[in-house]
């Protein structure tokens, strides 16, 4: 008959720390990937909201050329592969526009087209709260040429007004996510140390110093945790490729230098926890008595 297989003493669950371990960061990293994209779309949102800058009749070519490398270089307009969001609407395509918006055509009533060129700016995120439009909308209309400055300031109010809320609730769940994670990974590392106690007591009666009776576990604990947020970043990488592949306009969101910070935050919080936690677990062990290691 074979004898029943007898756990050694200091038997660690290598495998299950891992796979617990790794599974918490990904949830995390699935959050933190949600809340990129959308501060992403809140983002190209924001961007594709224009200010119009309605200008004075008839001036002259080189007087728009002035005003259109002018506005190019303020500090407020977007960018996009490096070229200023400016965009000139001459008054013959604004009444294009007009005539395709509304089906009505002013020439059979009117001899003369009543609308005025005009310059549309997209606006960078950072610049599209109301006190920041309010000051760049004096500072254009003090412009020379410039007769009125006009945007949907109701649109962009609500818009900033429920982004802010949404990314203020997304925030507090991401805490609330990341406190859960920490203590999961936490107790997980803690119930493995568990089955080290009397490893650790033996090493301490035989005159072991506590350096070198943290040294060993805090080591391992330590590569387990970086090992699992490799394998974390990896699960990560997969699931957003196949996002992609499977969502195509959700590349217009990617952000490879945010994305990168995640996965390397993925990775220290996996390292710091594992770390932390077994020096934590360790230093209990070695202090408590005799009697509370049963």
């Amino acid at each position: 008959m074979a004898r029943p297989h007898k756990k050694k003493l200091g038997s660690y669950p290598t495998l299950l720390v891992v796979f617990s371990i790794t599974l918490a960061l990904t949830v995390i990293g699935l959050f933190g990937l949600l809340l990129l994209h959308a501060h992403k779309l809140s983002e190209q949102v924001r961007e594709n909201l224009e200010v119009q800058v309605y200008l004075e009749r008839n001036l002259p070519e080189t007087e728009l050329l002035r005003l259109q490398q002018d506005l190019e270089h303020q500090p407020y307009v977007a960018e996009l592969n490096g070229q200023p969001q400016v965009r000139f609407v001459s008054k013959e395509e604004g009444a294009r526009q007009l005539l395709e918006t509304t089906g009505e055509d002013f020439h059979n009533f009117l001899d003369d087209n009543p609308l005025r060129d005009a310059y549309a700016l997209k606006i960078k995120p950072e610049y599209t709260d109301t006190t920041h439009l309010r000051l760049l909308g004096r500072s254009l209309s003090q412009q020379r040429g410039v007769f009125e400055v006009q945007y949907p300031k109701s649109l962009f109010t609500s818009i900033n007004q429920n982004l802010a809320r949404v990314s203020l609730l997304l925030l507090g769940f991401a805490a609330v996510l990341v406190l859960v994670v920490v203590i999961l990974i936490n107790n997980t590392i803690k119930l493995a140390m568990f089955s080290q106690r009397l490893l650790i007591r033996s090493m301490q009666l035989v005159g072991a110093t506590r350096f070198f009776i943290r040294q060993p576990f805090i080591r391992r604990a330590t590569w387990q945790g970086l090992a699992s947020g490799f394998l974390a970043a990896l699960v990560l990488l997969s699931l957003l490729q196949y996002a992609y592949l499977e969502i195509a306009q959700l590349r217009l969101l990617r952000d490879d230098h945010l994305i990168g910070l995640l996965l390397l935050g993925v990775l220290g919080l996996g390292t710091a926890i594992g770390f932390l936690s077994s020096y934590w677990a360790v230093n209990k062990y070695l202090n408590v008595s005799l009697d509370e290691l049963y």
